[in-house]
């Protein structure tokens, strides 16, 4: 499975994608074996689960976000957990920032990689721009829905698990009306996307291969 956490440095958010359907309750059990410290809020489907916790945990003395928060150093969530390693991406103003963020991890006992570097020269500032509220303020609630509940029955796998006749059906609504919610939802979001692609572009190959997540 995969953990991602968000923080605001006063709750986390966390949710868990489970990517075989037949261990979701395995991971329910030691879940709610192990409750998380002020959860105050649930919510699951058959592959994944949310928590919103009350009390932010990352602050503690023992945490890498705690020692990031002390340097000239950004953090940008989420952070991914997945197969024992906790995955950071991280904008480091300044070297010896980063030198003395290794430093504590080592003084820690902490084993770390460094798995990729880019030069921070604005593109991958300019790539921060494109946020959550710029996708998907434009969508209404029945198109978020149409195509949250697409991916879920693997409408968008390859090839495909469902299609949009079988997923209306097990809503339990017109096939039309699910069609026409997804295709406006797809439309919308590609609209979004295209000036970011376009900035990508323009980037020289060298340089999108450089930039590329492997």
């Amino acid at each position: 499975m995969k953990i991602f956490i968000w923080c605001n440095k006063e709750k986390d958010v966390v949710e868990i994608f489970v990517k075989n359907p037949e261990d979701y309750s395995l991971v329910m059990e030691e879940v709610h074996a192990h409750p998380i410290l002020g959860l105050i809020e649930e919510a699951s489907t058959d592959h994944r689960l949310y928590f919103n916790v009350s009390e932010c945990r990352c602050m503690n003395q023992d945490t890498i976000v705690r020692h990031i928060g002390e340097l000239d150093i950004l953090n940008i969530f989420p952070n991914m957990i997945e197969n024992g390693w906790v995955y950071h991406r991280l904008i480091v103003l300044s070297h010896k920032d980063l030198e003395e963020l290794l430093r504590r991890l080592e003084n820690w006992g902490w084993v770390y990689k460094i798995l990729r570097k880019v030069s921070f020269d604005g593109f991958i500032a300019s790539s921060l721009t494109l946020s959550a509220d710029h996708l998907f303020s434009g969508l209404t609630e029945k198109q978020m829905d149409a195509m949250l509940t697409a991916y879920r029955h693997g409408y968008y796998n390859l090839p495909r698990d469902s299609d949009v006749q079988t997923i209306a059906a097990k809503k339990k609504v017109p096939r039309t009306t699910f069609q026409e919610h997804l295709k406006k939802a797809e439309n919308k979001l590609v609209a979004a996307l295209i000036p970011y692609m376009h900035l990508f572009n323009h980037a020289s190959p060298t340089r999108r291969r450089s930039i590329k997540v492997k």
